[in-house]
């Protein structure tokens, strides 16, 4: 589908010319002190900051207090369901190497570059910052041999001979204790999980390499559709500025390799087409619409819980003041599960027999008082600190940014203050629920994604200092701990 980028790089060429770094957030020029205002914004940037950094130490210094005398957390090193093991790897040089030149490099880069050349470096960027942070831990434990474990989805590739029947008996196989139970993640998602990997199977990409590499290569593709998304609506300047913090999120820690990455992409795919349709931005924006719609259903069965993206699908229609795509993108959304419905699977039937299966497990043990709000200890090490200072710069946008919702006319840092804000709804539900007990560095990951652009709000001359910020606990995480994702 073809964007209507001709004059857009143009443009950019035009704008090369100036300088990248200047920071148009606050008056005066670039080497000027900064005004009373700006600076007392920093100073909120860094409590902010600092106040995360303490809700991590307590979930750290409490959950070990809990743990040690329960056991009820059931991690190892919480709030990361991890186990102390500092080691390096083949992927140590690599990571380091990535880290330095786009802290380095990426800012000015990401200003510069013409839009189609900035999409795809900030695609190649991500596919090797995962890939890196995986082989940390070496080929076989950190690649090839992640989703092949007891929990995962290819131990079950050879029950799946019959799609069909396997469909109509998936419900029969979730809870605990009947015949042939599902595996965790199994059990835990909708088939269309693990139908992903039959179907890679079935065309000769079978095992865990093939499985992670898509994985990898698929779920680094969010960050083209952030970046095309925060563009078409809060413009380019905001999505360049976003472009080294999506590049370099510190979610790669558990990325690579997960099926939450690839679960990502999809939902992220689906609100950039939704994007681009309510804003008209491609040629057919009819069509997007519909592929949006489609990517949404199958994203409602790639994860129970991703239904709640409909928070940052609303956000876009809302900043684009439209509800033009709505009915194509609800007729696409409909095909997956009309689809699976008649293949005989049952996706209610399915999440209440889940529901069952979760407090059977880890999910009955695990107290949610804790959780509630260690869960979102995990969120700010999988996001970052610099996503952390960039929603509080959202929250303070979100008052000024409703009033001009009516109008229209609101700042591009308005705008992306909602979307943020949308998916931070998102996030608080899903905590909320209960059903999120732990481990949500991994499975929140199609909702931290739409945090990091929040780092584009961050004045210009601190980008790379945030940055560092973000990408020295997320290395420590990866060489100091063994995550099992």
């Amino acid at each position: 589908m073809k964007t209507e980028d001709s004059t857009e790089d143009t443009e950019t060429t035009h704008r090369a010319a100036q300088p990248a770094e200047e920071d148009t957030d606050a008056p005066g020029t670039a080497g000027s002190p900064p005004p009373p205002e700006d600076a007392r914004a920093r100073r909120h940037d860094l409590t902010a900051a600092a106040l995360a950094v303490l809700l991590v130490t307590a979930a750290i210094l409490i959950g070990r207090y809990v743990q040690n005398r329960t056991g009820t957390l059931q991690v190892q090193w919480p709030p990361l369901l991890a186990s102390w093991d500092p080691h390096l790897g083949p992927g140590t040089p690599a990571a380091l190497t990535l880290a330095v030149l786009v802290i380095a490099y990426g800012p000015p880069l990401a200003a510069r570059l013409p839009w189609r050349g900035l999409l795809a470096a900030a695609w190649a960027g991500s596919t090797a910052w995962v890939f890196s942070m995986a082989l940390i831990d070496g080929w076989y434990r950190g690649v090839g041999r992640r989703l092949t474990t007891k929990h995962e989805y290819l131990r079950v590739i050879d029950r799946f001979d019959d799609i069909p029947a396997t469909l109509r008996g998936f419900t029969d196989h979730i809870v605990i204790g009947e015949p042939g139970n599902w595996p965790a993640h199994v059990a835990g998602h909708p088939p269309g999980a693990t139908l992903t990997f039959v179907w890679l199977d079935r065309i000769g990409l079978g095992g865990g390499a093939w499985a992670a590499a898509w994985c990898v290569v698929v779920g680094s593709s969010a960050v083209l559709a952030a970046l095309i998304t925060v563009r078409v609506l809060a413009g380019e300047r905001l999505a360049r500025r976003a472009a080294p913090f999506l590049v370099l999120a510190p979610a790669a820690v558990w990325a690579g390799v997960s099926a939450d990455g690839y679960f990502a992409a999809v939902a992220a795919w689906s609100v950039a087409l939704l994007a681009l349709a309510a804003t008209r931005r491609v040629r057919f924006p009819g069509s997007a619409a519909v592929g949006g719609g489609l990517l949404f259903g199958w994203t409602c069965y790639l994860s129970y819980g991703l239904g709640l993206m409909a928070a940052v699908l609303l956000a876009v229609l809302v900043l684009a003041r439209t509800a033009r795509p709505v009915v194509p993108f609800l007729l696409g959304a409909l095909v997956v599960p009309a689809a699976f419905t008649l293949a005989g699977f049952n996706w209610w039937t399915a999440y209440h027999l889940l529901v069952e299966r979760y407090y059977q497990g880890a999910g009955g043990v695990r107290p949610y008082a804790y959780w509630v709000w260690a869960n979102l200890a995990c969120a700010v090490l999988a996001a970052g600190l610099a996503a952390v200072a960039g929603v509080r710069r959202s929250a303070s946008y979100a008052p000024g940014a409703v009033r001009e919702l009516r109008t229209g006319t609101g700042a591009p840092a308005q705008r992306l203050a909602l979307l943020v804000l949308a998916a931070l709804v998102a996030l608080l539900a899903a905590d909320l629920s209960g059903m999120s007990k732990a481990e949500t560095e991994r499975i929140w990951q199609p909702f931290l994604l739409w945090l990091l652009p929040a780092a584009a709000l961050l004045p210009a001359r601190t980008v790379r200092y945030w940055l560092v910020a973000s990408v020295v606990p997320a290395l420590l995480i990866n060489h100091l701990l063994w995550t099992g994702w």
